[in-house]
């Protein structure tokens, strides 16, 4: 299961009800979910008091009735760790007099709106990241995912539009990668060798749909190589839609690129089951029809990628995956965006 950001946690406390939430699915087949993104503990992390949190003692409380209640299902559950960066708007969230974390204190369009952290600011941010692994780690969650993707804090200090940074983390791509391989380094020494760490990471932002980091596998190959030093496990490669090729002369998509270029286990993601990618749903309302599995089942068996995560349709139909395990495809919903409130 794909992390969804729901906003139902009142106080940033995931209550029974988002136990409840996760548990139907883990009862229903699924084989690892990926909660919402929760927060890091900085006063900026957040734009939603309704968006939980890792690191308060009431949510952390929150989250141990969580993994609780899905292993009590036999499933498998991963905290997503987030933080929103200059994707928050000023004035927001739990913190609202807080500023907004970034790496040079720049918008996606360039403009100067806050000074450049200090490397003494950055090593905190770091840190927060690890602090929430290691909560994790003693919360009994079965691995952890960092949210490095879609214009967030972490996709920020990738991306050369947002990050003009002078020192180690700024520069070349790969030295604009190494905020990101830090993180997971410290999470390495704060959660142990065993339990998996995982990066979710795009080449596009919600700030610009169009934008890669690396427009070739060789650039891709370099940018990939900091977070296989660094010891990350898998790669969750966020695509808006999972059957676009990622480079002219393949029929390769993102994550196809990365096992490929990397030997890593790979996931993919991306409209799954759905015709419609969730871009349009969220901005325009369009309701999404479902769609043909074959590809993506052909897709796995060619080796191309070796996990595959659901969004939208999980979020909607809690008994998905069963469904499809079990050949009911005719009972496959269209995806409906007006309905989100009911979700369950």
């Amino acid at each position: 299961m794909a992390p969804m950001t729901r906003e139902q946690s009142p106080n940033g406390i995931p209550g029974d009800d988002v136990a409840d939430y996760y548990a139907r699915r883990a009862a229903a087949d699924v084989g690892l979910i990926i909660t919402e993104g929760t927060t890091v503990d900085r006063d900026g992390a957040s734009s939603d008091p309704n968006i939980p949190n890792f690191h308060t003692e009431a949510a952390l409380a929150g989250w141990k009735n969580v993994v609780e209640k899905v292993h009590a299902e036999n499933g498998k559950i991963a905290p997503q760790l987030w933080h929103m960066g200059m994707m928050r708007k000023p004035g927001t969230g739990p913190n609202p007099n807080a500023p907004s974390d970034s790496p040079s204190g720049l918008t996606h369009t360039g403009k100067q709106v806050l000074p450049e952290p200090s490397e003494e600011d950055v090593a905190d941010m770091i840190s927060a990241y690890a602090k929430a692994a290691g909560e994790a780690a003693k919360l009994g969650f079965d691995c952890v995912e960092i949210h490095g993707a879609h214009g967030y804090l972490i996709d920020q200090f990738f991306w050369d539009g947002m990050n003009q940074r002078s020192d180690k983390y700024g520069g070349s791509l790969e030295n604009r990668a190494r905020f990101g391989a830090d993180i997971i380094r410290e999470i390495r020494k704060e959660i142990g060798p065993d339990m998996p760490i995982i990066l979710r990471w795009s080449q596009w932002k919600q700030q610009d749909y169009k934008v890669k980091l690396a427009d070739t596998p060789e650039k891709l190959e370099s940018f990939l190589a900091v977070f296989v030093d660094a010891g990350v496990d898998i790669l969750h490669c966020s695509m808006r839609r999972f059957w676009t090729p990622e480079f002219e002369g393949s029929d390769l998509n993102l994550a196809g690129w990365a096992k490929k270029l990397t030997g890593l286990p790979t996931i993919a993601v991306g409209s799954v089951g759905l015709s419609v990618d969730f871009i349009s749903t969220l901005v325009k309302q369009e309701q999404s029809a479902t769609q043909s599995l074959d590809e993506l089942e052909d897709r796995m068996d060619k080796g191309e990628f070796d996990l595959v995560a659901v969004g939208r349709a999980l979020l909607q139909d809690p008994l998905w995956a069963q469904k499809v395990k079990q050949g009911r495809m005719d009972e496959l919903m269209d995806y409906d965006p007006a309905a989100r409130s009911v979700y369950y």
